[in-house]
């Protein structure tokens, strides 16, 4: 929005600088204008009290110290016991003897220690050592007290005649008994506490003791059991072995199922023995017709017969040795006669005759042989024939020998199961008869006598009641000093000197300051985004000091001046004006401290916040309380919250938002998320001040919608161009437009009004 207004001359720049004139404050203040403490004058406070502080501390030390020494100390021993887990090695079953057996786990520990905890342990503890019988385990021997009495018959404790004696003393055992596991280990501490240091040691062995017989009961319990059920198992399964053995030879013999050597049925070992005869006939058979073969073929080749079959006969061997021996005649002679002598001719006729017989003898070995291969063939045939017949029986036995096969299995089974049973509850037998089983654990640390009390722990708790008592004396004394100091009055009214520096138009008899009050703003989360602040219809209201009927008025003079009446009518106006904007063609801090001005005289009897829509003028950052809050400029970057850019003015009840801090991007202040955060403002506080210096480069519509506009022009501005500037505000969206005859450039904007110190 850029207003293109007449303008005489240069700016003028306001140099009157506003700056915040301290109030004398009450010497005894223990929070300083900006908020913080003063640590002094509380420690002067609690000083002056110190009496208040030390008479109860030293109190709480001689009652605490009292307290411990009349109480009857208790003793505390303590039993170690390792839970391993580990079984002696010849008294396991023979299945598991090979077997190594894994660690314990930690809920395996924290298993034994529930049953250390266990109510029947603590019976037996309790019986064992007679503590039924100990007035400190049964309170009702030693009688009730009329206090105690008093006290269980109005409900606040507990009446021993409601329980049983035994309830009574096991309460007394778990008040004082405490088992737990070591971290990281298998070891379980006992720990036992008595006003006798020699039952404390006695009950914590006890109870580690009978742990350990309590596992040993339960390990031949379970023995125990499962012999009693093997023998009940074992004289079934003998039954159910007979008839299935029965039942297996009754089918046997109805099938002829017999059963020879190896485990083998007659037929299977008829076919064996008969398979083998018939293999060596055909061995036979082919090797007597391979040797007579052979033979033939060298009697008629002619070649010498050198079959071993041949050889081996006496008659040849005879032969064969005269045929030697004429030969050898031959060759004698033959070097003296001649080849016609008769002699010669003798010789040759009997070598001739000899090879003749050595030849027949020959064919008649083969002609055996061929015989016995003959014999042998007719064998094979007789033994095939036998094999058939066998064969065929063999399949028509082979339903039979599968349901043979499958009574027989059964018999198996159940004769095994019989066995593994007896061997079973032979074993369970054996160690149910031991006397001394094995536990799971053993004791590594005995108790032992303590001669140094556990309870009451006197140094603690004297010294816990005496810093307590310290603290809470001073804690007391302190928040009162505060309370008090705190709370709303009327200061001292400031000195001559003072108010001669106020401008001569306030009004100089009073200045009110009220208490030091924390800056409270719209109760809107300070991570709220600027996008949801559409949703400003569930945001609260700050909480104000609403103001009174009677509140002093910031006179300028003996009558209204001409700001004094704007503001009286903007507030008539209520909810008709809730959005006014302050803008104008004077120079920027001129028209910041009109809006100020405005603002001040206006949150006299309304909930006034001014949006400095600009730049951070020392005008501004003189009112503000904290000058470096951040602005609508971080708001829109999501760096800052509502709680965080809202701040208090210094000197009235009016709330301060700036544009950002130095430096800051303008072009932030062109988001439409604007908007979103001044009607969320409009919802919260009755009027919202826009303070728009020029208006050169801000939205129309942030400025104009639902807004009143208040022009401040320059001095030497003339009367024509004051209407025309107003004509031309109504004409962009103002409904009702406001000119000033001058800027303010008083000093008592500042200054002037109630002051108003935030803590």
């Amino acid at each position: 929005m850029r207003l293109a207004f007449w303008r005489a001359g240069k700016d003028k720049r306001v140099v009157q600088r506003a700056t915040a004139r301290p109030v004398a404050s009450a010497p005894n203040s223990v929070a300083s204008d900006s908020g913080d403490l003063d640590l002094h004058a509380l420690g002067q406070a609690l000083m002056r009290r110190r009496s208040w502080i030390i008479v109860p501390t030293l109190l709480a030390l001689v009652l605490s110290l009292a307290a411990v020494n009349m109480i009857t100390p208790r003793y505390k021993s303590e039993a170690r016991i390792l839970v391993d887990g580990r079984e002696n090695v010849f008294l396991r079953p023979n299945g598991e003897r090979n077997e190594e057996r894994s660690a314990l786990d930690a809920e395996a520990v924290t298993s034994q220690v529930q049953l250390v905890q266990s109510r029947d342990l603590a019976r037996e503890i309790i019986k064992k050592n007679k503590l039924a019988e100990l007035p400190e385990f049964d309170p009702v021997l030693q009688g009730i007290s009329p206090l105690k009495s008093m006290l269980a018959l109005v409900g606040i404790g507990r009446d021993p005649f409601s329980l049983t004696p035994e309830e009574r003393v096991l309460e007394a055992y778990y008040e004082r008994f405490t088992a737990y596991a070591v971290d990281k280990s298998r070891v379980i501490v006992v720990e036992f506490q008595s006003r006798d240091s020699e039952l404390a040691a006695r009950v914590a062995n006890s109870i580690a003791e009978g742990y350990l017989v309590l596992q040993q009961d339960a390990r031949q319990q379970q023995a125990k059991s499962a012999s009693q059920w093997l023998s009940g198992e074992i004289e079934h399964l003998r039954k159910r072995v007979a008839d299935a053995e029965s039942r297996v030879e009754d089918f046997r013999s109805k099938s002829s199922l017999f059963v020879g050597t190896n485990n083998t049925t007659l037929s299977n070992q008829q076919m064996g023995e008969i398979n083998t005869q018939l293999n060596n006939a055909r061995a036979l058979k082919s090797d007597a017709e391979s040797k007579a073969r052979l033979i033939k073929e060298m009697l008629q080749s002619g070649k010498p017969i050198e079959a071993s079959e041949v050889l081996n006969s006496e008659l040849v061997r005879r032969l064969s040795e005269q045929r030697v021996t004429l030969r050898a005649q031959l060759a004698e002679q033959s070097s003296t006669l001649l080849g016609g002598h008769p002699r010669i001719k003798e010789l040759k006729a009997q070598l001739a005759d000899l090879d003749r017989q050595l030849r027949e003898e020959a064919g008649k070995v083969s002609r055996s042989l061929e015989n016995d291969a003959r014999i042998a063939g007719g064998r094979v045939e007789g033994l095939t024939a036998s094999l058939d017949q066998l064969k065929k029986q063999a399949s028509s036995t082979n339903g039979q020998d599968v349901q043979l096969r499958a009574l027989e299995r059964e018999a198996k089974a159940q004769r095994d199961l019989l066995e593994s049973y007896l061997a079973k509850y032979r074993e369970a037998n054996t160690r149910e008869n031991i006397e001394a089983a094995p536990a799971d654990g053993r004791i590594i640390s005995r108790a032992s006598v303590s001669n140094t009390p556990t309870y009451p722990k006197k140094l603690p708790i004297v010294l816990i009641a005496t810093l307590a008592t310290l603290l809470l004396t001073s804690g007391v004394i302190a928040t009162g000093e505060l309370l008090r100091m705190t709370a709303p009055r009327t200061l001292r009214t400031a000195s001559p000197e003072v108010m001669r520096e106020i401008a001569p138009e306030i009004a100089p008899e009073i200045v009110l300051a009220s208490a030091p009050e924390q800056v409270r703003t719209p109760a809107i989360a300070p991570e709220l985004p600027v996008a949801n602040l559409a949703e400003a219809d569930h945001v609260s209201e700050p909480t104000l000091n609403e103001p009174h009927a009677d509140a002093p008025r910031m006179d300028a003079g003996a009558g209204d001046s001409e700001i004094e009446q704007l503001a009286d009518e903007l507030v008539g106006a209520g909810a008709a004006a809730p959005k006014v904007t302050v803008l104008g063609t004077a120079s920027s801090e001129s028209i910041t401290l009109t809006a100020l001005t405005l603002a001040r005289l206006m949150a006299q009897q309304a909930k006034i916040v001014v949006v400095d829509l600009v730049a951070s003028s020392p005008t501004m950052t003189a009112a503000s309380v904290d000058p470096v809050a951040p602005g609508l400029a971080e708001l829109m970057q999501g760096e800052a919250s509502f709680a965080q850019i809202i701040t208090k003015d210094r000197l009235s009840r009016v709330h301060l938002v700036s544009a950002g801090r130095p430096g800051f991007d303008r072009a932030q202040l062109q988001s439409p998320r604007l908007t979103l955060a001044i009607d969320a403002l409009l919802r919260v506080y009755d009027h919202v001040l826009l303070d728009a210096g020029t208006a050169s480069d801000l939205p129309a519509e942030l400025l104009t919608s639902q807004a009143r506009a208040v022009v401040v022009p320059e001095a030497s501005m003339t009367q024509d161009a004051r209407v025309l500037m107003c004509d031309q505000l109504r004409a962009v969206g103002f409904f009702e437009v406001t000119m000033l005859s001058k800027p303010c450039e008083s000093s008592y904007a500042v200054e002037a009004g109630p002051r108003v110190v935030a803590a």
